[in-house]
């Protein structure tokens, strides 16, 4: 016992406590959801952000001393999301010859994912910044953050939106696309991938390998033309 506390003591005065918290937390997150055999709501990033949000609480860890350690991680989520591209190029002939309707789909999901958001949020009468915010919910967090900071709005409301949004998602996804009869791994990819970015992107990834192919290219592609459109219609419609 006196062991533990000397290396709790080491470890939570330096670097090293964030990069272990994380990586101990989603290694018996992903090792649970694997014994269960991979459902929703065994989610491992919700889970890990569960327990680490607790462990912070408890042990009153300010959240710079954490995050000291865990952006070698987030520094990891670069190379996590070209990793994507992989079983992209598998297919690349059949995403070449698809092109037109999945670029259509993305315009169309991003679309609504950005009006729906600031439609309820006017509806409820948040305030403008809340409302540029939230805009960027299915894009990825970093890109949500730029996004939302160009609009006006406040970047770390932004990426909470995109995690909230991402997590949604997983672990909806397999409900809603069971009710409405969506069966193929393509359209059940893409659209994860398209409304809950990464998130989505990587339990489509634990579904099919099909499902994680198109939901990397709906990620990179709501990426694209949220950062291109969303300024630009923001302008347009003087938001």
């Amino acid at each position: 016992m006196s062991s533990f506390v000397q290396l709790w003591v080491y470890l939570s005065a330096t670097p090293l406590f964030g990069l272990t918290a994380t990586v101990t937390a989603y290694v018996l997150a992903q090792m649970l959801s694997h014994r269960l055999g991979h459902p929703p709501l065994a989610n491992p990033v919700l889970w890990t952000v569960l327990a680490l949000s607790l462990l912070l609480l408890v042990t009153r860890t300010p959240y710079p001393t954490y995050f000291s350690g865990a952006q070698f991680i987030h520094f990891l989520l670069g190379p996590a999301v070209v990793a994507l591209a992989w079983p992209m190029w598998q297919r690349r002939a059949q995403l070449r010859a698809r092109w037109m309707p999945l670029l259509l789909a993305a315009l169309a999901g991003g679309a609504v994912a950005a009006l729906s958001a600031v439609l309820i949020g006017h509806v409820l009468g948040l305030p403008r910044e809340v409302l540029a915010s939230l805009a960027p919910k299915s894009v990825t967090a970093p890109v949500a953050m730029g996004i939302a900071e160009r609009l006006g709005g406040i970047p770390a409301l932004a990426a909470v939106g995109a995690l909230i949004t991402g997590l949604t998602g997983a672990l909806s996804g397999k409900l809603l696309f069971d009710t409405l009869g969506v069966r193929g791994q393509a359209p059940r990819g893409f659209a994860l991938g398209t409304a809950a970015h990464g998130i989505g992107a990587a339990r489509a990834l634990q579904v099919h390998p099909d499902a994680g192919a198109y939901a990397g290219l709906a990620l990179g592609l709501q990426a694209l033309l949220a950062a291109l459109l969303l300024p630009l219609a923001a302008r347009w419609l003087d938001f």
